[in-house]
């Protein structure tokens, strides 16, 4: 996909870019293909209620293999003072971009520096158990979400 933004001479996209999500359900098997900070998070019916099962990781907190990449091509991870939680990829010797994802569409700036455009594709089997999923943006809490959903059930 970045091979097809590069040619587009409408949008910059050195410093622009966007994540990705899907989700595709083939029987009882589900897979998700994350690029970002979205979640796939599932309402597994347990005895005393549903129980929230994140199907992705967070790769912002999956930042010591993420980071690792990131500083073998010469990138920067640091925080920002006031954001001590929020690890930020920086270019080598700047004070710029400061993007707070490992995985991207687009952000050129950064490709050379460990951004890259591959998803994280976990795979998951569906059990009867299994009633709902929930697909979400950054910043969401899992249980909480499914607790509001299962009560509107």
């Amino acid at each position: 996909m970045d091979k097809e933004i590069k040619f587009l001479d409408t949008i910059d996209c050195s410093s622009s870019g966007t994540t990705a999500f899907v989700v595709v359900k083939q029987g009882e098997d589900l897979v998700v293909a994350n690029l970002g900070d979205s979640r796939a998070i599932l309402g597994t019916r347990i005895e005393n209620g549903i129980k929230a099962d994140q199907l992705t990781i967070d790769l912002i907190e999956a930042w010591n293999t993420e980071a690792e990449r990131i500083r073998k091509c010469h990138g920067s991870v640091l925080a920002l003072k006031d954001e001590a939680h929020i690890q930020r990829v920086w270019l080598p010797y700047d004070d710029s971009p400061g993007f707070a994802m490992s995985r991207a569409f687009g952000d050129f700036v950064l490709k050379n520096h460990g951004i890259i455009c591959i998803p994280d594709v976990p795979y998951h089997r569906l059990t009867p158990n299994d009633e709902f999923l929930v697909l979400a943006t950054d910043g969401v809490n899992e249980q909480k979400f499914i607790d509001l959903v299962a009560l509107d059930g």
